[in-house]
């Protein structure tokens, strides 16, 4: 019989110090109306927030959050390249994420030119969405440093991403889809279906009575 090490009071006490500092920090580090960081955003609906820590925000003033949002920690968001001059008056926004939607922890989306996510959008978590590609048709330059294909990416109301999901540039995903865990999206995901795989290829239909209908190979 193994013997049970009894925690000294002063690890005790630390512990719950340390856990009491981290969730303070966790509270007071999110971005939400009313806070200085929130300022930066071109609209930040209220009862939205980003989670602490987010990896990065960039280009806010191009940003537009609606209502009741929930964006878990570790996000990206980026709306152009940092360093970027401030948005011309009237220049649209190139990042729009609509009303209640619940985007996981580790998600990071790159917008240059344009990327609507619709209401009451949900994801799982390390979700991928970009509207641009590297290029590398300069022998002389990094491939890192060259765009490549640049194409708007939509995403429509009421749909769901699973986990680790990929949009690539030029992807429209239709309302009410199911994006199953890992996919690769890229073209036309039509209104209410069921898409999985690498490429995505929809499998499947998600019909206004919620039951789903089999179009292709089981993806059990």
């Amino acid at each position: 019989m193994g013997v049970e090490r009894i925690a000294h009071p002063l690890d005790v006490a630390a512990s719950r110090l340390v856990a009491w500092a981290w969730e303070r920090t966790t509270h007071y580090g999110a971005v939400s109306p009313g806070r200085r960081s929130a300022a930066r955003f071109l609209s930040l609906g209220e009862g939205s927030v980003i989670g602490f820590p987010a990896v990065a925000l960039v280009g806010e003033d191009r940003t537009v959050i609606g209502q009741g949002c929930v964006i878990g920690p570790y996000a990206t968001l980026c709306a152009g390249l940092p360093g970027q001059p401030p948005r011309p008056q009237g220049e649209a926004p190139r990042l729009v994420i609509g009303d209640r939607c619940w985007l996981g922890r580790g998600l990071v989306v790159n917008a240059h030119a344009r990327i609507t996510i619709g209401d009451d959008v949900w994801t799982g978590a390390n979700v991928f969405v970009s509207d641009a590609n590297h290029g590398w048709s300069d022998a002389d330059q990094p491939i890192g440093r060259q765009f490549g294909t640049i194409g708007p990416v939509a995403i429509g109301a009421g749909s769901w991403l699973g986990h680790g999901v990929l949009v690539l540039p030029g992807a429209s995903i239709g309302r009410r889809c199911v994006i199953g865990a890992g996919a690769v999206v890229r073209g036309d995901i039509p209104d209410g279906s069921i898409a999985v795989g690498v490429p995505a290829r929809v499998v499947g239909r998600v019909d206004d009575d919620d039951d789903v209908h089999a179009v292709g190979p089981s993806v059990a």
